[in-house]
This record gives C-alpha cells, sequence and structure tokens, in this order.
C-alpha cells in the first residue's frame, strides 16, 4: 500500500479497512488533520513500565471510541520497524485490556508523517455479550514505538479509523511524538 505522507493517508487506511469490520452508522464527513474531533482527557490505566500515555475521546462519533497513545522506547525493531504481525502483536498494548485477544484481519501497512508501520484489528472477550474492538496502530521511529490504539464498543469501521489517524497525524500530536521519540 503506497500512501503519501500526511495526505490520503487515512484514506488509504479507510479502503483497507474495509474487509476488518462493518462500516459504521456514523459518517466522519469533512474531516482532516486541522480538524480534529478527539478531545483530550486524563489517562485511565495505572503506570507500568511504559509510563502513561495520552488518552484522547471522540464524542461526535456515534460510537464509545476511545484513543490510547504512548511511546515505547528502544521497544521497536531499529532496522525493520513494525514490519509484519507478529511485531505489531509484540508491541500492542494488549495488557491494558484483560480478556483474550483475537485478530480480526491482517495487518496493514501505514504511514503517518515521517513514520512507518501497521495497523491491525482485534476484538477482545469481555464479561459476556459486551466484547471490546481495538485497532492498534504501531508505528516506528528510529528505534522507538508509537503505540496507538483505537478502542470502540463495536467493529472499528473506516470512518473510526480515518478519524484516528487524523488525530495521529495532527501537529499537537506530531510534536509530542517528536518530543518523546526517536532522540537515539
Amino acid at each position: 500500500m503506497r500512501t503519501l505522507p500526511g495526505v490520503g493517508l487515512a484514506a488509504t487506511l479507510a479502503v483497507a479497512l474495509v474487509p476488518w469490520a462493518a462500516r459504521s452508522d456514523a459518517t466522519i464527513a469533512g474531516q482532516g488533520p486541522d480538524a480534529t474531533i478527539f478531545t483530550e482527557t486524563a489517562w485511565p490505566f495505572l503506570l507500568d513500565q511504559w509510563g502513561s500515555g495520552r488518552a484522547f475521546r471522540c464524542k461526535p462519533c456515534g460510537a464509545d471510541l476511545l484513543l490510547y497513545l504512548r511511546a515505547k522506547v528502544g521497544f521497536c525493531n531499529c532496522s525493520t520497524g513494525v514490519a509484519d504481525d507478529l511485531e505489531i502483536d509484540r508491541v500492542a498494548d494488549f495488557d491494558l485490556f484483560p480478556g483474550r485477544v483475537t485478530p480480526l484481519a491482517p495487518g496493514q501497512p501505514v504511514t503517518v508523517a515521517w513514520m512507518q508501520g501497521r495497523a491491525r484489528a482485534f476484538q477482545v472477550d469481555g464479561p459476556p455479550g459486551a466484547p471490546r474492538y481495538l485497532l492498534t496502530i504501531a508505528l516506528s521511529n528510529k528505534c522507538d514505538g508509537v503505540i496507538a490504539t483505537v478502542v470502540s464498543n463495536e467493529p472499528v469501521s473506516p470512518d473510526f479509523a480515518q478519524a484516528a489517524l487524523d488525530q495521529l497525524a495532527s501537529p499537537p500530536v506530531l510534536s509530542w511524538v517528536a518530543s518523546t521519540t526517536g532522540l537515539q
């Protein structure tokens, strides 16, 4: 999959996501990196070896859609980055979401600004009748990982994936990534 950095990335991934999940009734139209629909919220998880990250909520998305983002300094393959599904499974933040995690489809290559990686959809079995859906977007900045996890109560649609990618490509998030990763 070929994408231009910051241009058309979300649309390219949205097309790739069509086999991953049913389209949502909610449509996120007219969005782009300069028109974010996410609001930053407090990091809801206990501290672990990676520290806290950044958390965002998308209220107009029509589903309980959350985006969690954190840096994993020194935790990415320096020579290949996140090049295959085994690597995305290794760096993903599954520990934050208790339950059996099942991949829904093979991952897809993605590019956000100068970072390359993969995105892959998962289902997490939680309490009976309440599965959660994740879209893990794992990017590399030199030897560091930038792990974004989209969490929804319904399969992550192409519209939701596009909204998350727009947020990742936003100037505040890219500034945070530049200041916390790729420094070696």
